[in-house]
């Protein structure tokens, strides 16, 4: 047991690293914490999803009006949340006031008008809808469906107009017609300012759509169909992203073709695709939910946009006839969901101090108001560790990227001559990032007095194709490298306890966990958040949108079953030597609970110091906000026992299995 002797040095106690406390505890975390996305102009108001851990994670769209007043507008039980792809986004639409939405229980969409209940639209059916917008002119909805009413095979996807409620049409309100079909997968439908043309992004198996997407416009017939579609850009090895039509119907996407998700235009009749703007960054994302947004037109000539560098998001406008570039001062560090109209920009956004926020920028003046924070905080910046961007060595002479956070605790030092113990992060995806963020999760452990390391391994995005490429045919080998790397750097930099070191992870950051902790001796303690630990299961047992993403991280299955076999943690419990907790919804479709069991029992097997806490009622990432205290809670005291310090608040009770 490390020594908890106490001190005062410079008003400060000298406490072990572990055992301080901190005002910054799980309660504080789930209470009024939101989580917040999907933002819509419509005219003056804004409209954004706002997820809610109190109201058992019921996603809520609200609506703030320009003299400030903010509206629920759905009522409980609606849950704005669709399930196209699992991970699902673009779920609500807004036009004149109407909001247009996917209701989680039912997978209906709905109608909300104001001052009245939501109205569904389309029928019961298996099937669900996302990406909707509006055609006023033919009303209609245009949005992506995915059918699973033909259980013998996968889900179809395809693009479909819904009618709206017209006069000389009400018998046909929610009528569906498929208007683009054959591809796997659609996304981003738009519609052109005259309404006579539509654009959409489409792909195919195995391709993810960061891999490579096709780019199609085609005239929009009297009858409402599509003629006959053109392809304007895109292809198996160049990912398109946000498809978007300005004032005078110019088409502009995000291309990846020079190796960085830079901005492009398309002129019709023979114009051809030109670059608008091109550097080493980041104006683009991996498609994982419907929606995403990085640009818009604040006017004919002027777009803003953001883009990233290094972890880092910039906002910028972009003059359209001379296309130069200027950066639009902001504090954030983060910035998503951009939505643009005259005058205004409005996006998701946070910095290493602030949390998230909903937050309104004039273009014109650079003038910033923040419309809704995710959490209401009041906490001395005393107790607040920001992050060091970090690189560090890696295998092959490569380099890899995290943010590392030291612990901070204004009322505590360590004693002389003690480390921190780390926490190694690797983030889901694998295809995804970490940011610098704030984040309330990451400052309850380094007030605390743990060290956080928040790793962008190899084939993390934001760093270009050639980073993100690392992870093909690795996935369990240049991730793990990576983080275990990122360990060893910080160790050998004098500013981490070598013998202390944890990793955790969720969905496939939980693989990486597993992988790291069964294949390399490094970490001495690890937690799985709905983990991975039988990729073979997982490819034979997922969901059509991922059903081939193993294709390109490790290779084709059944032929390269023996690549699942042996990156498989479950085949190797034997190789484990430490203590490990594992999280885990009961309801999980994308990596169902049996992945977290089995490990759990081949660990038990061996005599290994194991915990396992399933939630019932949650999915694939936790949402309720007593179970996400809790798994703060046990985590740390889990570490407590394993590292050997008192945590301050005392003990919880921890459901070990051994």
């Amino acid at each position: 047991m490390t020594n908890n002797k106490q001190h005062t040095t410079n008003n400060k106690q000298q406490i072990a690293y572990g055992s301080w406390k901190s005002p910054i505890t799980s309660d504080l975390i789930v209470a009024g914490a939101i989580r917040m996305g999907s933002v819509v102009l419509d005219g003056d108001d804004t409209y954004w999803i706002e997820g809610r851990p109190a109201e058992a994670g019921r996603n809520v769209i609200l609506q703030r009006t320009s003299d400030g007043k903010l509206t629920d507008m759905i009522p409980a039980p609606f849950n704005a949340r669709t399930r196209v792809h699992e991970y699902g986004g673009g779920a609500v639409a807004v036009k004149q006031g109407k909001v247009y939405f996917s209701n989680s229980a039912d997978q209906r969409l709905y109608q909300q008008n104001p001052g009245s209940e939501p109205q569904p639209l389309t029928l019961e059916a298996k099937a669900c809808y996302a990406d909707g917008i509006i055609d006023s002119l033919r009303g209609r909805l245009i949005c992506v469906r995915e059918d699973y009413s033909d259980d013998s095979r996968e889900p179809v996807n395809s693009l479909v107009s819904i009618v709206l409620s017209l006069e000389s049409r009400e018998l046909d309100v929610g009528k569906v017609q498929v208007i683009a079909c054959g591809s796997d997968f659609y996304s981003s439908p738009c519609l052109s300012p005259d309404n006579s043309q539509l654009a959409w992004l489409s792909w195919n198996h195995p391709n993810m759509p960061w891999d490579g997407t096709q780019l199609w416009v085609a005239d929009i017939q009297e009858d409402g169909t599509l003629g006959e579609a053109q392809l304007v850009a895109g292809g198996v090895d160049e990912s398109i992203f946000q498809p978007q039509w300005s004032p005078t119907g110019v088409l502009y996407f995000v291309s990846d073709r020079t190796g960085w998700w830079n901005l492009y235009r398309w002129q019709p009749n023979g114009g051809g695709v030109e670059p608008l703007w091109e550097m080493a960054a980041e104006f683009g994302l991996p498609q994982w939910v419907f929606g995403m947004s990085t640009y818009g037109f604040e006017s004919e000539n002027r777009l803003i946009c953001t883009y990233s560098q290094d972890g880092i998001s910039y906002l910028a406008s972009i003059n359209l006839q001379s296309k130069q570039l200027e950066i639009i001062e902001t504090p954030y560090t983060s910035i998503a969901s951009l939505q643009v109209t005259r005058g205004r920009a409005v996006f998701i956004a946070g910095s290493a101090t602030e949390p998230n926020a909903v937050v309104q920028v004039n273009v014109g003046t650079g003038e910033i108001t923040v419309l809704r924070k995710s959490a209401e905080l009041e906490i001395s910046p005393g107790y607040i560790s920001t992050p060091q961007e970090i690189a560090f060595p890696t295998e092959e002479g490569l380099t890899a990227y995290g943010f590392f956070y030291p612990p901070q605790n204004q009322d505590y030092q360590a004693p002389t001559g003690e480390k921190p113990p780390l926490i190694v992060k690797s983030h889901g995806g694998p295809t995804g990032a970490t940011s610098g963020t704030f984040s309330l999760k990451i400052q309850y452990w380094t007030s605390r007095g743990f060290a956080f390391l928040d790793v962008n391994y190899g084939g993390s995005t934001g760093y270009g194709r050639e980073y993100r490429e690392r992870l093909q045919g690795k996935w369990g080998i240049v991730d793990v490298d990576d983080c275990v790397n990122g360990a060893k750097y910080l160790v050998e930099q004098g500013l981490v306890d070598g013998e202390r070191l944890a990793i955790a992870g969720s969905s496939a950051g939980g693989y990486t966990t597993l992988a790291a902790l069964t294949f390399r001796d490094v970490f001495k303690a690890g937690s799985s958040h709905y983990g991975i630990s039988d990729l073979e299961a997982l490819v034979k047992d997922t969901h059509k949108f991922e059903s081939r993403y193993f294709d390109g991280l490790i290779g084709v299955y059944p032929e390269r079953k023996d690549l699942y076999e042996a990156r498989s943690p479950i085949h190797f419990a034997d190789q484990l030597s430490c203590p490990v907790i594992f999280f885990q919804g009961l309801e999980d479709k994308i990596v169902p609970p049996n992945q977290a069991e089995m490990m759990v029992e081949a660990l038990k097997a061996k005599g290994l110091t194991v915990a396992y806490v399933a939630y019932e009622g949650e999915g694939h990432g936790f949402r309720r906000a007593e179970n996400i205290k809790r798994t703060l809670d046990e985590e740390f005291y889990f570490y407590s026992q394993i590292f050997g310090f008192e945590a301050a608040e005392g003990k919880v009770e921890l459901r070990r299995s051994n």
